[in-house]
């Protein structure tokens, strides 16, 4: 059958990037400019700083200020501070982010959905934000691979590239002398350069693990149905004790200097002592005690990789938690981190940077995403220990901006949160309907726990005010809101019953799709495409008239489906030759499917898997997201400054700030100034 795949690719699979290891290893970074520090010149003594609270939405906001449990976020928006913010088309955070980085759209800044595909292979999908390259061409020296990049040889080594695409706003700060430092920026890993030495750069969302996932936590039992197995998000083992010693071993980064690559590992022992209900972790130089319910400090791991006889070590972080003693041993492992202290890859511009702030902090999460979700949505943690987890992770973040506060002169800061999007993921819920997988109590519960995020963060906006409210400017802003998400709509199993994907049984686009009676099918969260001659691989819709004809059926048909109880599932189908614009669009979708609230596209269809229903219930602690139509979340954005703006957008805060230091605003941002008329 026409583009058939031999072996389905689960998402395990996709999410590893197997070159992490290698370019780490090439050729060393480029020497930069060393950060300059204030010079006394362009902007100097002006200071803006930028809060970004991801996913805050503005109705549980706008609820908490008139309970009176916002008070500094209710005394902006008294003054003239306040107004939703107009999210992206879709609004994916990494859509979203990019278009504050470009004060410009996906047209701009090339980037449209978690996942993209490269249509000359037809649907292989990628991620949007980052895309590691493989290396071409080495010497063979028995199992390992030799690359040299210089004459005769110019060996391709492997390349881990950012794919955001456009001139990001700092870059006009930096050229006009005028500091600005970011810290968990997500859609900018690796960090883009500073060619002038006046940015600084810590890489947030977007930042992989140590094997090269967006985070692979490891967990260790003595029960298990298998020895060994893999799921998305995570890997469990399990363990065998004889006489209250079991061995087990962590798996690391790639050794992609193997001509035949395998994971780098690392032995460990557990010793129980029953009596005490505690365990002993010995693990390379450290031995650590833990009890139940105990979680460890941060560890440093040393992983070494050979290459062509000789060894190279790289180190990693994790921390170990000891869920259960008994009867069940359980034991937890984070995903391995990137040392602070050692990076083997590029976390921050400059690359320096990472080192400054590791002295003074010592370890912490450098991965992008740092809440382990998944480890909750595959039942390794109860809600109680994610909620836990995560407030470790938002305590680590709030001793960042700490440094990030002692540390700031003038110039831009950019500070970022992450806790109220991915624990709203996982804790929202503003509806007395049937939660997917707690107790009407359990989801309220956890949505007061999610409230409690909101106060803390009007406690960190209280303190910035005291500090500098009456010498900066000061704006707290989200990328996008939040909705229930109770129902899944499968984008290719309703192109498939409706005659416009082949064949009627297909399960798969990756696997078992027949593109010659295909027309179109959707890939990611949000996109479909269609199968256009002449760009996808096995195209056979014709362009002009007839693709014409087609995506207007298709929006029409799309935005008229009920659910079983009447309920509109789709708000809005965009055209995305309508609503975007700019050079950097080659890979859009052909639409963006934008879902009513309670709706989102289903689990399987993100990777192209299709399921027999079209609709079906959302079964996941995954159970709040904001991949909806535009309309359906907006953000917020708050300052001490009127907000003149009636509906500002994500794409008028980097002009916004531009304006603030007394520079113009270039041509290629589509945004404009919030606090001018």
């Amino acid at each position: 059958m026409a583009g058939q795949i031999d072996k389905k690719l689960n998402r395990r699979e996709f999410l590893r990037h197997s070159a992490i290891t290698a370019a780490a290893f090439s050729s060393g970074f480029t020497a930069k400019p060393a950060y300059a520090g204030k010079k006394g010149g362009a902007g100097a003594g002006k200071k803006v700083i930028v809060i970004g609270i991801d996913g805050m939405d503005p109705g549980l906001s706008e609820k908490m200020m008139r309970e009176g449990r916002l008070p500094n976020f209710a005394k902006l928006a008294e003054g003239g501070g306040y107004r939703t913010l107009g999210t992206s088309i879709p609004p994916q955070s990494p859509v979203a982010w990019a278009n504050f980085i470009n004060g410009a759209g996906p047209g701009s800044h090339g980037i449209f959905d978690f996942i993209h595909r490269h249509p000359e292979q037809q649907c292989v999908p990628f991620f949007a934000m980052t895309e590691t390259l493989p290396g071409e061409g080495y010497w063979e020296i028995g199992q390992h691979k030799v690359q040299m990049d210089f004459w005769p040889f110019n060996h391709k080594l492997p390349a881990t590239l950012l794919r955001r695409q456009g001139t990001p706003f700092w870059d006009y700060l930096d050229k006009a002398g005028i500091d600005s430092t970011f810290y968990n920026l997500p859609s900018n890993y690796p960090p883009s350069e500073s060619k002038y030495g006046h940015h600084r750069c810590l890489a947030g969302m977007g930042t992989p693990d140590m094997l090269g996932t967006y985070g692979t936590y490891q967990h260790y039992s003595e029960d298990g149905p298998v020895r060994t197995k893999e799921e998305g998000g995570g890997r469990r083992s399990m363990l065998f004790f004889e006489d209250d010693t079991a061995s087990a071993e962590l798996i690391g980064p790639t050794n992609s200097f193997l001509v035949d690559p395998e994971p780098a590992a690392i032995e460990f022992a557990v010793h129980r002592d029953r009596s005490a209900k505690a365990a002993v972790i010995e693990v390379q130089k450290y031995r650590i005690l833990l009890k139940e319910g105990q979680w460890s400090r941060w560890i440093k791991l040393d992983f070494k990789l050979s290459k062509a006889g000789l060894d190279k070590h790289i180190s990693g972080i994790c921390r170990f938690y000891l869920q259960e003693f008994s009867p069940n041993f359980r034991l937890y492992v984070t995903p391995i981190n990137t040392n602070p202290s050692e990076p083997v890859i590029k976390l921050t511009e400059p690359p320096k940077f990472i080192k400054q702030i590791s002295d003074e902090l010592g370890l912490f999460y450098t991965t992008g995403f740092q809440e382990d979700h998944k480890a909750l949505s595959n039942k390794v943690f109860t809600d109680a220990e994610y909620a836990y987890q995560a407030d470790y992770v938002l305590q680590e973040r709030l001793n960042l901006l700490d440094y990030a506060l002692k540390n700031y002169d003038d110039g831009l800061l950019f500070f970022y949160f992450s806790s109220t999007d991915l624990q709203s993921h996982m804790f929202w819920w503003d509806s007395d309907e049937k939660h997917p997988v707690r107790s009407a109590a359990g989801a309220q519960r956890y949505f007061s726990h999610l409230k409690g995020i909101y106060e803390k963060m009007d406690g960190v906006l209280g303190d910035i005010l005291h500090r500098y409210g009456n010498e900066a400017t000061i704006v707290v802003m989200s990328d996008h809101g939040f909705a229930n998400f109770k129902r899944q709509f499968n984008l290719n199993s309703w192109l498939r019953d409706n005659g416009y994907l082949e064949p009627v049984g297909a399960t798969s686009i990756l696997r078992d799709v027949d593109w010659s009676g295909t027309k179109a099918y959707g890939l990611g969260i949000n996109g479909l495409y269609l199968n256009l001659k002449g760009r996808e691989r096995d195209g056979i819709v014709e362009p002009g008239q007839q693709s014409e004809e087609l995506l207007e059926e298709l929006k029409t048909k799309l935005e008229a489906v009920t659910d079983t109880n009447g309920k509109q599932v789709i708000r809005k189908v965009h055209r995305t030759d309508k609503s975007y614009s700019g050079s950097a669009a080659a890979l859009a979708p052909d639409l963006v499917v934008g879902y009513c609230r309670g709706f989102r596209a289903s689990w399987a269809t993100c990777l192209g898997d299709m399921t027999e229903e079209v609709l079906l219930d959302n079964d996941s602690a995954w159970s709040a997201d904001h991949c909806a139509d535009v309309s359906e979340v907006p953000g917020i954005i708050f300052s001490n400054r009127s907000i003149i703006a009636e509906r500002p957008a994500l794409i008028d805060v980097a002009p916004s700030i531009l304006k603030e230091f007394g520079l113009e605003v270039p041509a290629s941002m589509q945004g404009r100034d919030i606090f001018k008329a």
